[in-house]
């Protein structure tokens, strides 16, 4: 593998599974990033991670202990050594203005994500740059005095940086990047290897996406196995074809998040993307390996469940087509082989529809679902002509409500018609007791999401009163 650290390059033949922030603390010696957690939930090792597209280098913000060496090949990895001038850069000095910074250890992690979202915000404003650091975690700070330094960054640079084309060059020059940043696209260019065909070549190799839960989950077996990295191969587009829009399986869900064809379908999908997850993970976090790690609160599977969405699964060289809501089997049990892996999920363009996504959790940011439910709705003159829901947290797998979604179609938006559906819907579901809340409390979760769901979409039709007169969990 080869790749550039800050201004170094490196030529390693390290095993890939090694996890970045070993390679950075006892490797290179360079002990700004921080350890802690070692689950992607703090951002005390939040690095940059740089990627050569279409000539230029696009920079994010990721969580270096769950970052395996080899999706470094032919990249640029930032630590904040990298990221240090002779003076303090614009964002450390608004750090210190501020008096944002006490201890001291999570203040590495806050700088590069301030400067990742500098690099490669598409908007300088302050609800971006907040966004940009939802995954940092302080405590000692009460995070005030954190935000007030990002506002002052975003009033400095606002007016500054307008063309994303020239933002390095730009940073650069106002003192806020190191000028070694010039150079790395055409460093790059010299060891970038381009994206390969959907080819499994190897037997018994481990499919990393994004790694965000495999190396929670089996950090130690991975450092030592052969695997192979889903995002070398051409799965990360977003696209509209003949009536469907078409996600990679290797799109991440900050992908999601800011695609402009996404945006139009679903305006909100900022504020309900926001909910999963961080920053630092939604950057790697991906489509297909939320879908395939089969958790019964996968946020992506519950999202594209109520767009009864069709998975196209290939081994290479044969490829089918699988409805998402036939794809579980069980629990972590999938319809797909060993040899196999997702390459889209697909859905068709639907004119005119509602779309909502609900999410309960014991924080409301940076949390694991108690519960989870989306739904989509096409009516016409007031009456239901197709919908869609799903539910999290209340099946052994993620649960596409067919019964519920089958009594709604064709019947008016009333509340009488979702207090009914909300009585189909108590015996299609089986809830367990666990740490995340009793059966109980789980059913009376999804009964206010699915009431959420109509009162957000249908407020002058429904009103939360009339739901739960009379109604039974």
């Amino acid at each position: 593998m080869k790749f550039i650290l800050n201004e170094r390059l490196i030529d390693t033949d390290l095993p890939a599974g090694t996890v970045a922030l070993d390679f950075i603390r006892k490797d290179m010696k360079l002990s700004g990033t921080k350890e802690s957690c070692r689950e992607g939930e703090c951002g005390v090792c939040s690095v940059l991670l740089g990627t050569f597209r279409d000539g230029v280098v696009e920079y994010r913000a990721v969580a270096s202990c769950l970052l395996p060496l080899g999706e470094l090949d032919g990249k640029h990895l930032v630590t904040i050594e990298g990221l240090n001038l002779e003076g303090l850069s614009p964002v450390q000095d608004a750090i210190v203005e501020k008096g944002a910074t006490q201890c001291g250890f999570c203040t590495p992690g806050f700088v590069v994500s301030l400067t990742g979202f500098l690099i490669s915000s598409p908007d300088i404003d302050y609800e971006s740059a907040i966004d940009a650091l939802d995954g940092n975690i302080c405590r000692c700070t009460g995070y005030v005095s954190i935000r007030d330094a990002a506002k002052a960054i975003v009033k400095l640079f606002k007016h500054r940086l307008s063309d994303r084309s020239k933002r390095v060059s730009e940073l650069v020059k106002f003192g806020a990047l190191p000028p070694y940043f010039i150079e790395i696209p055409n460093r790059l260019k010299e060891i970038h290897t381009d994206t390969k065909p959907i080819v499994m070549h190897k037997d018994g190799a481990i499919i990393v996406a994004g790694g965000t839960d495999l190396y929670v989950q089996r950090p130690f077996e991975l450092e030592t196995a052969e695997l192979e990295f889903v995002s070398q191969r051409n799965v990360s587009d977003i696209h509209e074809k003949d009536g469907e829009i078409i996600v990679g399986a290797g799109v991440t869900v900050e992908d999601m998040k800011k695609s402009p064809i996404m945006k139009d379908y679903f305006p909100d999908i900022r504020q309900m993307l926001n909910r999963v997850s961080s920053t630092i993970m939604r950057n790697r976090a991906t489509v297909g390996g939320n879908i395939v790690n089969a958790s019964p609160i996968g946020g992506m599977s519950i999202f594209f469940l109520a767009l009864d969405a069709l998975l196209v699964i290939t081994n290479g060289k044969d490829k089918r087509t699988v409805p998402l809501r036939e794809f579980f089997k069980g629990y972590k049990k999938i319809d797909m082989h060993q040899s196999e892996l997702i390459e889209s999920v697909k859905f068709p363009v639907r004119q005119k529809f509602g779309f909502s996504f609900e999410k309960v959790s014991q924080r409301k940011y940076l949390d694991i679902a108690s519960c989870n439910s989306a739904m989509s709705v096409v009516c016409k003159n007031g009456v239901i002509d197709e919908i869609h829901i799903s539910a999290g947290g209340v099946a052994p797998v993620p649960l596409y409500l067919d019964n519920v979604s089958r009594f709604l179609e064709g019947r008016e938006i009333s509340a009488d018609s979702v207090k009914e559906a909300w009585n189909i819907a108590r015996e299609e579901i089986s809830p367990i007791s666990d740490i995340r809340g009793s059966e109980g409390y789980k059913r009376l979760l999804l009964r206010q999401l699915v009431f959420a769901h109509f009162i957000n979409l249908f407020p002058q039709k429904i009103k939360f009163q009339e739901l739960i007169e009379g109604g039974e969990i």
